[in-house]
């Protein structure tokens, strides 16, 4: 069935027609299938995130082609040389003796008599088309999208537990001509199985990702986006995406990630609990890669997060998942508990391991993985003596590869055309881009409350820390905020030299206030406010649009779907 246009698709009785690019869906009134319109920015960055991943593998994939055929021939050259030169020595006595007067003649035999049969075909490569599996699709469009908008989408498998979800998605694939044949049940769609570029499953996801396992039947991309956390499909999804392949996970339970309302939950679900500070949203990035990384390390792979990001009320991650035993012992380096303070916010890092490098006599080196001293700090925190929280074991390597989002970035310049939400994506990406990768972000406005002070503006504190000869950037996941290679110790201390400037009313200050302690230190140098030429960055120059302007009134995310299954009460007596 050909593709319709939007005019022309007749919309029956009970439906709506929902337009997202070049794809439609119809959506029941009875809302038997869950649709957030307001991830559309979300479904943007993933179509633009994946395709730019496809065309990297693509390429990788080319030039070992290129390096295995050249590789090739020259072996084959290397065999067929013998035979060459016999070939040539017979031909030479024939001549002779049949013609002695046309010795001087050119004798060299035919090339292609000695080598044609041994020498491969020419053949040019054929891309490499990848499989996409959609382990929780609801109404389908995210899998249509990947269809319709990635080039070397091979086809995408959508699967969902609920019967009107699948019924819903089988209707929408038809709409958009990507129909094929489906499967139902558990497992029952394999690689091999199936005939439209979307294949429906109607199953569990974990039982389909399990399916998915074994080597031969993995899949290249892995999404997840599930209404809530996403941690129960973790271990599933880290083991059915391929070697070098892409896992996209969502988590919407930012009230579980980001507060300290619920850290027994956090760590039921994470394996660590969150920060109690202003940079929870940080935090809650790197739970998330922590409990990716530790389900992946079970089975001898580890990650490479390419782009992490806090977007509205929930996370948005895309990590490279690739098997190496040697990276997976390095992972207790990657990992770290946090104490943070109470009163200023101060942190303090303890990693759980770390890796030495020992050079021997004969120069060979040997990396050696141990465990990391501590505490960092004594039971009070050393800035102002309040007491101390701990948050994690969370993530405390880089959360964006800022080559891998250049390349959307670039993407997205030659085609904002193709998404709606191309501005919000072009000032988030560019500020993730310039981010730094220590942990955390900090606002001045917070800082400035901690001191009782007038608040110095982003400009003005961010050049104090480039004279002192420290790092800068922007954090993508607050308004304001600022990431530097300082120590808190070092931003405390431009905040008190700002304060000998602009003095504070200490008569309103209790005798008891950590503001006191904060105070009451000398900075060790004084700080520079004069505007500093590397406060202006890309990222300063482009308008960063945070939140989605709504299309349409009432526009946003929709009841929880009716999956049509109800759980059954078992009476032990009956």
């Amino acid at each position: 069935m050909a593709a319709q246009e939007a005019g022309s698709i007749t919309v029956p009785d009970g439906y709506t027609l929902h337009t997202e690019n070049n794809s439609y869906i119809l959506l029941p009134s009875n809302n038997g299938a869950f649709l957030n319109p307001v991830q559309e920015f979300n479904r943007d960055l993933s179509v633009a995130s994946i395709r730019v991943w496809s065309e990297e593998l693509n390429r990788r994939k080319e030039e070992r082609w290129k390096e295995a055929r050249e590789k090739k021939l020259r072996k084959l050259e290397k065999a067929a040389e013998p035979e060459r030169k016999r070939l040539k020595a017979e031909e030479t006595a024939t001549k002779i003796e049949s013609e002695p007067a046309n010795a001087s003649m050119d004798l060299e035999p035919d090339s292609n008599q000695g080598d044609a049969a041994s020498r491969p075909r020419d053949a040019e490569y054929r891309p490499y088309k990848f499989v996409v599996l959609e382990a929780l699709s609801a109404t389908g469009l995210r899998s249509i999208r990947y269809a319709k908008e990635i080039p070397l989408v091979k086809y995408v498998i959508a699967n969902d537990l609920s019967p009107s979800a699948t019924d819903a998605m089988r209707r929408n694939v038809e709409l958009n001509g990507l129909g094929g044949a489906a499967a139902q049940g558990q497992g029952e769609l394999s690689v091999a199985g199936g005939e439209g570029k979307v294949r429906v499953n109607e199953g569990d996801a974990r039982a389909l990702m399990y399916f998915h396992s074994p080597e031969r039947s993995r899949v290249d991309v892995v999404d997840l986006d599930p209404y809530g956390t996403a941690a129960p499909f973790i271990d599933a999804a880290v083991q059915c995406v391929a070697d070098g392949g892409l896992l996209c996970v969502t988590c919407t339970d930012l009230s579980v990630l980001a507060t300290n309302n619920y850290p027994e939950k956090c760590y039921s679900n994470y394996g660590g609990v969150p920060a109690k500070s202003e940079y929870s949203h940080e935090a809650a990035l790197r739970l998330v890669l922590h409990t990716i990384s530790a389900s992946a390390a079970r089975y001898g792979r580890y990650i490479e997060p390419l782009l992490s990001l806090s977007i509205d009320f929930y996370v948005r991650l895309f990590v490279r998942v690739q098997t190496a035993p040697i990276e997976v012992k390095r992972l207790a380096s990657k990992t770290s508990v946090y104490y943070v303070c109470s009163g200023c916010q101060s942190f303090y890092e303890q990693p759980l391991g770390k890796v030495t490098e020992k050079v021997s006599d004969r120069g060979n080196t040997n990396i050696l993985f141990k465990t990391h001293v501590g505490p960092p700090v004594s039971e009070k925190c050393t800035e102002c003596g309040s007491s101390l929280h701990i948050a994690g074991p969370m993530w405390n390597g880089p959360i964006h590869d800022p080559a891998f989002v250049d390349q959307v970035l670039t993407h997205l310049e030659g085609n904002e055309d193709k998404y709606g939400t191309s501005i919000r994506m072009k000032g988030m990406l560019t500020v993730a881009k310039e981010e730094l990768s220590v942990p955390f972000y900090f606002t001045p406005s917070r800082v400035a409350s901690f001191f009782h002070c007038t608040c110095p503006s982003l400009d003005e504190v961010a050049s104090a820390l480039l004279h002192a000869g420290h790092q800068v950037s922007r954090s993508h996941a607050a308004a304001g905020s600022l990431k530097t290679t300082a120590s808190r110790k070092d931003l405390h201390d431009v905040y008190r030299s700002w304060v000998k400037t602009h003095p504070v009313k200490m008569e309103k200050i209790s005798a008891n206030s950590p503001t006191r302690a904060l105070l009451g230190k000398e900075p060790s140098a004084e700080a520079n406010f004069t505007r500093h030429p590397m406060t202006v960055t890309q990222s300063s120059k482009v308008k960063l649009v945070r939140y989605q302007q709504n299309p349409a009134p009432n526009w946003g995310p929709a009841a929880k779907a009716d999956s049509g299954i109800k759980r059954k009460r078992h009476n032990d007596d009956e």
